[in-house]
Protein backbone atom coordinates (compact mmCIF):
# COMPACT_ATOMS: atom_id res chain seq x y z
CA UNK A 1 0.00 0.00 0.00
CA UNK A 2 1.36 3.38 -1.00
CA UNK A 3 0.81 6.48 -3.09
CA UNK A 4 3.05 6.74 -6.14
CA UNK A 5 3.96 9.88 -8.09
CA UNK A 6 5.25 9.42 -11.63
CA UNK A 7 7.87 12.15 -12.16
CA UNK A 8 9.30 10.94 -15.47
CA UNK A 9 10.85 13.87 -17.32
CA UNK A 10 10.58 16.23 -14.34
CA UNK A 11 13.43 18.76 -14.42
CA UNK A 12 15.04 19.72 -11.05
CA UNK A 13 13.95 23.35 -11.42
CA UNK A 14 10.32 22.17 -11.44
CA UNK A 15 10.64 20.79 -7.91
CA UNK A 16 9.97 23.25 -5.11
CA UNK A 17 10.11 23.04 -1.33
CA UNK A 18 7.94 25.89 -0.11
CA UNK A 19 6.25 26.72 3.23
CA UNK A 20 2.53 27.44 3.01
CA UNK A 21 0.70 29.55 5.61
CA UNK A 22 -2.68 28.25 4.41
CA UNK A 23 -1.57 24.61 4.69
CA UNK A 24 -0.22 25.32 8.18
CA UNK A 25 -3.52 26.93 9.16
CA UNK A 26 -5.26 23.76 7.95
CA UNK A 27 -2.96 21.70 10.16
CA UNK A 28 -3.67 23.98 13.12
CA UNK A 29 -7.43 23.61 12.63
CA UNK A 30 -7.04 19.83 12.45
CA UNK A 31 -5.00 19.84 15.67
CA UNK A 32 -7.76 21.86 17.37
CA UNK A 33 -10.42 19.42 16.17
CA UNK A 34 -8.43 16.23 16.89
CA UNK A 35 -5.91 17.00 19.67
CA UNK A 36 -5.48 13.26 20.35
CA UNK A 37 -3.70 12.99 16.98
CA UNK A 38 -1.09 15.49 18.14
CA UNK A 39 0.10 14.74 21.70
CA UNK A 40 2.69 17.51 21.57
CA UNK A 41 0.06 20.12 20.73
CA UNK A 42 -2.63 19.23 23.27
CA UNK A 43 -1.63 22.05 25.62
CA UNK A 44 -1.72 24.54 22.76
CA UNK A 45 -5.08 23.24 21.53
CA UNK A 46 -6.60 23.50 25.02
CA UNK A 47 -5.32 27.04 25.46
CA UNK A 48 -6.58 28.25 22.07
CA UNK A 49 -9.98 26.59 22.48
CA UNK A 50 -10.43 28.16 25.91
CA UNK A 51 -9.93 31.70 24.65
CA UNK A 52 -11.78 31.50 21.32
CA UNK A 53 -14.65 33.92 20.82
CA UNK A 54 -17.87 31.87 21.23
CA UNK A 55 -19.19 32.97 17.82
CA UNK A 56 -15.98 31.90 16.09
CA UNK A 57 -15.98 28.64 18.04
CA UNK A 58 -19.52 27.93 16.82
CA UNK A 59 -18.56 28.56 13.19
CA UNK A 60 -15.53 26.30 13.55
CA UNK A 61 -17.77 23.55 14.92
CA UNK A 62 -20.10 23.98 11.95
CA UNK A 63 -17.27 23.38 9.47
CA UNK A 64 -14.84 21.22 11.41
CA UNK A 65 -15.73 18.11 9.42
CA UNK A 66 -13.75 19.74 6.59
CA UNK A 67 -10.51 19.25 8.48
CA UNK A 68 -11.28 16.80 11.30
CA UNK A 69 -10.92 13.49 9.42
CA UNK A 70 -9.05 14.62 6.31
CA UNK A 71 -6.92 17.45 4.97
CA UNK A 72 -9.01 18.88 2.12
CA UNK A 73 -7.27 20.21 -0.95
CA UNK A 74 -8.85 23.64 -0.42
CA UNK A 75 -5.87 24.26 1.89
CA UNK A 76 -3.47 23.87 -1.06
CA UNK A 77 -5.31 25.81 -3.80
CA UNK A 78 -2.10 26.55 -5.73
CA UNK A 79 -2.15 22.92 -6.89
CA UNK A 80 -5.46 23.42 -8.70
CA UNK A 81 -4.46 26.47 -10.74
CA UNK A 82 -4.38 25.85 -14.50
CA UNK A 83 -0.95 24.85 -15.79
CA UNK A 84 -0.03 23.08 -12.52
CA UNK A 85 3.04 25.30 -12.07
CA UNK A 86 1.79 27.67 -9.33
CA UNK A 87 3.61 27.75 -5.99
CA UNK A 88 2.03 28.41 -2.57
CA UNK A 89 1.81 32.06 -1.59
CA UNK A 90 4.13 33.71 0.92
CA UNK A 91 1.25 35.11 2.97
CA UNK A 92 -2.20 33.90 3.93
CA UNK A 93 -3.72 36.70 1.84
CA UNK A 94 -1.88 35.52 -1.27
CA UNK A 95 -3.06 31.96 -0.72
CA UNK A 96 -6.66 33.00 -0.14
CA UNK A 97 -6.46 34.88 -3.43
CA UNK A 98 -5.39 31.61 -5.06
CA UNK A 99 -8.40 29.93 -3.45
CA UNK A 100 -10.60 32.45 -5.26
CA UNK A 101 -9.08 31.40 -8.59
CA UNK A 102 -10.39 27.84 -8.33
CA UNK A 103 -13.52 27.10 -10.32
CA UNK A 104 -16.74 26.43 -8.42
CA UNK A 105 -16.48 22.77 -9.39
CA UNK A 106 -12.90 22.53 -8.10
CA UNK A 107 -13.78 24.25 -4.84
CA UNK A 108 -16.86 22.13 -4.17
CA UNK A 109 -15.15 18.86 -5.07
CA UNK A 110 -12.15 19.65 -2.87
CA UNK A 111 -14.26 20.88 0.05
CA UNK A 112 -16.42 17.75 0.12
CA UNK A 113 -13.60 15.28 0.74
CA UNK A 114 -14.65 14.91 4.37
CA UNK A 115 -15.21 11.17 4.42
CA UNK A 116 -13.84 7.99 2.81
CA UNK A 117 -13.92 8.51 -0.95
CA UNK A 118 -12.90 5.76 -3.37
CA UNK A 119 -13.08 8.15 -6.33
CA UNK A 120 -10.87 10.89 -4.90
CA UNK A 121 -8.19 10.77 -7.59
CA UNK A 122 -10.36 9.95 -10.59
CA UNK A 123 -13.62 11.88 -10.31
CA UNK A 124 -15.08 12.59 -13.76
CA UNK A 125 -18.67 13.58 -12.87
CA UNK A 126 -19.51 17.04 -11.59
CA UNK A 127 -21.04 17.21 -8.13
CA UNK A 128 -22.73 20.43 -9.18
CA UNK A 129 -24.33 19.15 -12.39
CA UNK A 130 -25.03 15.47 -11.73
CA UNK A 131 -28.13 14.86 -9.52
CA UNK A 132 -27.03 11.41 -8.35
CA UNK A 133 -23.59 12.68 -7.33
CA UNK A 134 -25.30 15.61 -5.62
CA UNK A 135 -27.49 13.24 -3.59
CA UNK A 136 -24.54 11.00 -2.76
CA UNK A 137 -22.70 13.98 -1.26
CA UNK A 138 -25.71 14.76 0.94
CA UNK A 139 -25.98 11.12 2.02
CA UNK A 140 -22.35 11.11 3.09
CA UNK A 141 -22.86 14.39 4.93
CA UNK A 142 -25.86 12.92 6.77
CA UNK A 143 -23.59 10.30 8.30
CA UNK A 144 -21.60 13.15 9.84
CA UNK A 145 -24.49 15.13 11.32
CA UNK A 146 -27.16 17.78 10.80
CA UNK A 147 -24.69 20.67 10.60
CA UNK A 148 -22.79 18.89 7.86
CA UNK A 149 -25.94 18.30 5.82
CA UNK A 150 -26.89 21.98 6.01
CA UNK A 151 -23.36 23.06 5.12
CA UNK A 152 -23.17 20.64 2.18
CA UNK A 153 -26.54 21.76 0.84
CA UNK A 154 -25.45 25.41 1.01
CA UNK A 155 -22.15 24.54 -0.65
CA UNK A 156 -23.89 22.76 -3.53
CA UNK A 157 -26.53 25.48 -3.92
CA UNK A 158 -24.25 28.52 -3.75
CA UNK A 159 -20.49 27.80 -3.96
CA UNK A 160 -19.42 31.49 -4.19
CA UNK A 161 -21.27 32.35 -0.97
CA UNK A 162 -19.65 29.46 0.92
CA UNK A 163 -16.25 30.30 -0.52
CA UNK A 164 -16.64 33.86 0.76
CA UNK A 165 -17.82 32.53 4.14
CA UNK A 166 -14.88 30.13 4.29
CA UNK A 167 -12.38 32.85 3.42
CA UNK A 168 -13.77 35.11 6.15
CA UNK A 169 -13.64 32.23 8.65
CA UNK A 170 -9.95 31.68 7.92
CA UNK A 171 -9.31 35.40 8.28
CA UNK A 172 -10.92 35.36 11.72
CA UNK A 173 -8.77 32.35 12.66
CA UNK A 174 -5.70 34.31 11.63
CA UNK A 175 -6.66 37.19 13.91
CA UNK A 176 -7.70 34.93 16.79
CA UNK A 177 -4.70 32.60 16.98
CA UNK A 178 -2.95 31.78 13.72
CA UNK A 179 -0.90 34.97 13.33
CA UNK A 180 0.89 34.01 16.55
CA UNK A 181 1.38 30.45 15.33
CA UNK A 182 2.78 31.58 11.98
CA UNK A 183 5.13 34.10 13.60
CA UNK A 184 6.51 31.24 15.72
CA UNK A 185 6.92 28.57 13.02
CA UNK A 186 7.57 30.37 9.73
CA UNK A 187 11.32 30.74 10.32
CA UNK A 188 11.67 27.04 11.15
CA UNK A 189 9.73 26.10 8.01
CA UNK A 190 11.74 28.48 5.84
CA UNK A 191 15.00 27.05 7.19
CA UNK A 192 13.82 23.51 6.52
CA UNK A 193 12.79 24.46 2.98
CA UNK A 194 16.22 25.99 2.33
CA UNK A 195 17.94 22.88 3.66
CA UNK A 196 15.89 20.51 1.49
CA UNK A 197 16.37 22.75 -1.54
CA UNK A 198 20.14 22.72 -0.97
CA UNK A 199 20.11 18.92 -0.71
CA UNK A 200 18.07 18.74 -3.89
CA UNK A 201 20.64 20.81 -5.78
CA UNK A 202 23.76 19.16 -4.35
CA UNK A 203 22.73 15.52 -3.94
CA UNK A 204 19.52 15.06 -5.87
CA UNK A 205 15.87 14.37 -5.19
CA UNK A 206 16.42 10.99 -3.53
CA UNK A 207 18.50 12.47 -0.71
CA UNK A 208 16.14 15.41 -0.30
CA UNK A 209 13.15 13.07 0.05
CA UNK A 210 14.99 10.84 2.51
CA UNK A 211 15.85 13.88 4.61
CA UNK A 212 12.20 14.97 4.59
CA UNK A 213 10.88 11.58 5.77
CA UNK A 214 11.78 7.91 5.78
CA UNK A 215 8.28 7.35 4.37
CA UNK A 216 9.39 8.97 1.10
CA UNK A 217 11.56 7.16 -1.43
CA UNK A 218 12.68 7.47 -5.05
CA UNK A 219 13.15 4.43 -7.25
CA UNK A 220 16.54 3.67 -8.79
CA UNK A 221 15.48 4.98 -12.18
CA UNK A 222 14.48 8.30 -10.64
CA UNK A 223 11.04 8.09 -12.23
CA UNK A 224 8.70 7.30 -9.32
CA UNK A 225 8.29 8.68 -5.81
CA UNK A 226 6.67 6.28 -3.36
CA UNK A 227 4.94 7.57 -0.24
CA UNK A 228 4.56 4.80 2.34
CA UNK A 229 0.95 5.09 3.53
CA UNK A 230 -1.90 2.71 4.31
CA UNK A 231 -3.79 3.77 1.19
CA UNK A 232 -3.38 3.15 -2.52
CA UNK A 233 -3.13 6.02 -4.96
CA UNK A 234 -1.27 7.29 -7.97
CA UNK A 235 -0.64 10.55 -9.78
CA UNK A 236 1.88 12.07 -12.16
CA UNK A 237 3.56 15.42 -12.54
CA UNK A 238 3.25 15.23 -16.36
CA UNK A 239 3.95 18.79 -17.56
CA UNK A 240 3.38 20.28 -14.10
CA UNK A 241 5.59 20.78 -11.05
CA UNK A 242 6.13 18.87 -7.82
CA UNK A 243 5.74 20.79 -4.56
CA UNK A 244 6.84 19.72 -1.08
CA UNK A 245 5.39 21.69 1.84
CA UNK A 246 6.99 21.44 5.30
CA UNK A 247 4.65 21.66 8.29
CA UNK A 248 5.52 22.25 11.92
CA UNK A 249 2.15 21.11 13.30
CA UNK A 250 1.48 18.11 11.08
CA UNK A 251 3.14 15.13 12.76
CA UNK A 252 2.25 12.23 12.53
CA UNK A 253 0.37 13.02 9.32
CA UNK A 254 1.84 13.13 5.84
CA UNK A 255 -0.59 14.37 3.22
CA UNK A 256 -0.25 13.59 -0.49
CA UNK A 257 -2.40 15.57 -2.89
CA UNK A 258 -3.02 13.22 -5.83
CA UNK A 259 -6.28 14.57 -7.21
CA UNK A 260 -6.65 14.11 -10.98
CA UNK A 261 -5.75 17.29 -12.86
CA UNK A 262 -4.07 18.92 -9.85
CA UNK A 263 -0.37 19.44 -9.19
CA UNK A 264 1.09 16.71 -6.92
CA UNK A 265 1.88 18.06 -3.45
CA UNK A 266 3.50 16.33 -0.47
CA UNK A 267 3.02 17.95 2.94
CA UNK A 268 5.53 16.48 5.40
CA UNK A 269 6.22 17.15 9.11
CA UNK A 270 9.55 18.83 9.85
CA UNK A 271 9.88 17.34 13.31
CA UNK A 272 8.61 14.31 15.17
CA UNK A 273 8.45 13.50 18.89
CA UNK A 274 8.54 9.83 17.93
CA UNK A 275 11.10 7.70 16.16
CA UNK A 276 13.38 9.21 13.55
CA UNK A 277 12.87 6.08 11.42
CA UNK A 278 9.45 4.55 12.12
CA UNK A 279 8.76 1.17 10.49
CA UNK A 280 7.33 1.03 7.01
CA UNK A 281 3.76 -0.10 6.43
CA UNK A 282 5.15 -3.45 5.26
CA UNK A 283 7.21 -3.88 8.44
CA UNK A 284 4.27 -2.89 10.60
CA UNK A 285 2.03 -5.39 8.80
CA UNK A 286 4.60 -8.15 9.28
CA UNK A 287 4.82 -7.44 13.01
CA UNK A 288 1.07 -7.32 13.57
CA UNK A 289 0.59 -10.52 11.55
CA UNK A 290 3.42 -12.30 13.37
CA UNK A 291 1.79 -11.65 16.73
CA UNK A 292 -1.67 -12.72 15.54
CA UNK A 293 -0.85 -16.43 15.87
CA UNK A 294 -1.54 -17.97 19.34
CA UNK A 295 1.59 -20.16 19.27
CA UNK A 296 3.81 -17.18 18.52
CA UNK A 297 2.11 -15.22 21.30
CA UNK A 298 2.98 -18.03 23.74
CA UNK A 299 6.54 -18.11 22.43
CA UNK A 300 6.80 -14.38 23.03
CA UNK A 301 5.82 -14.93 26.66
CA UNK A 302 8.89 -17.15 27.11
CA UNK A 303 11.18 -15.01 25.00
CA UNK A 304 10.24 -11.88 26.92
CA UNK A 305 11.60 -13.42 30.12
CA UNK A 306 14.94 -14.60 28.77
CA UNK A 307 16.84 -16.16 25.87
CA UNK A 308 16.07 -19.75 24.85
CA UNK A 309 17.19 -22.24 22.22
CA UNK A 310 14.84 -23.87 19.74
CA UNK A 311 15.12 -27.15 21.63
CA UNK A 312 14.20 -25.56 24.95
CA UNK A 313 11.16 -23.91 23.42
CA UNK A 314 10.12 -27.17 21.73
CA UNK A 315 10.23 -28.98 25.08
CA UNK A 316 8.31 -26.22 26.84
CA UNK A 317 5.52 -26.12 24.25
CA UNK A 318 5.30 -29.80 23.38
CA UNK A 319 6.16 -29.18 19.74
CA UNK A 320 8.88 -30.39 17.38
CA UNK A 321 12.00 -28.24 16.83
CA UNK A 322 11.14 -27.72 13.12
CA UNK A 323 7.70 -26.37 14.07
CA UNK A 324 9.26 -23.99 16.59
CA UNK A 325 11.85 -22.93 14.01
CA UNK A 326 9.13 -21.97 11.53
CA UNK A 327 7.42 -19.75 14.10
CA UNK A 328 10.73 -18.21 15.18
CA UNK A 329 11.52 -17.48 11.54
CA UNK A 330 8.29 -15.47 11.23
CA UNK A 331 9.08 -13.50 14.39
CA UNK A 332 12.62 -12.87 13.25
CA UNK A 333 11.55 -11.70 9.79
CA UNK A 334 9.22 -9.23 11.49
CA UNK A 335 12.14 -7.92 13.55
CA UNK A 336 10.57 -8.93 16.85
CA UNK A 337 13.31 -11.23 18.16
CA UNK A 338 17.08 -11.17 18.32
CA UNK A 339 19.43 -14.14 18.17
CA UNK A 340 22.91 -14.76 19.57
CA UNK A 341 25.24 -17.71 19.46
CA UNK A 342 26.53 -19.25 22.67
CA UNK A 343 29.07 -21.88 21.61
CA UNK A 344 27.16 -24.39 19.51
CA UNK A 345 23.77 -23.13 20.69
CA UNK A 346 21.68 -20.33 19.17
CA UNK A 347 19.52 -18.45 21.65
CA UNK A 348 16.50 -16.31 20.81
CA UNK A 349 15.01 -13.44 22.79
CA UNK A 350 12.15 -11.00 22.30
CA UNK A 351 13.28 -7.49 21.40
CA UNK A 352 11.31 -5.62 24.06
CA UNK A 353 12.26 -2.20 22.67
CA UNK A 354 10.57 -3.04 19.35
CA UNK A 355 7.49 -4.62 20.94
CA UNK A 356 7.03 -1.72 23.34
CA UNK A 357 6.79 0.65 20.37
CA UNK A 358 4.16 -1.33 18.47
CA UNK A 359 1.22 0.71 19.74
CA UNK A 360 2.86 3.99 18.83
CA UNK A 361 4.07 2.60 15.51
CA UNK A 362 0.56 1.43 14.66
CA UNK A 363 -0.96 4.81 15.53
CA UNK A 364 1.65 6.67 13.49
CA UNK A 365 1.17 4.28 10.58
CA UNK A 366 -2.61 4.67 10.38
CA UNK A 367 -2.44 8.44 10.87
CA UNK A 368 0.40 8.97 8.42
Amino acid sequence: MSVSIDIAGLAPERIAVVPSPLAELGMALHALAEPAHHPGLQGWATSVSARLDPCLADRLCEADFLWRTAFPDVFTPSAGIAGRRTRPGATLTEELDLLDKLSDEQFVDAALEFTCQSTYASRTVSRLDDPRTHERALDLAAARGVHQVRFTQRLLDDPPAIRSWFRELLRECEEAFFSDVWARVQHQLAADARHKTDLLRRKGLGDALKAASTALSLDEAGRTITVDKIIDGATATADGDLVLIPTSMGWPHMWVLHRAGWQPVITYPVSSPGLTAPPSVEQLTLRMSALAHPVRMRLCRHLARGSYTTGELADAHGMSPPEISRHLSVLKKAGLITTRRQGRYVQHQLDLSVVSRLGGDFIEGVLR
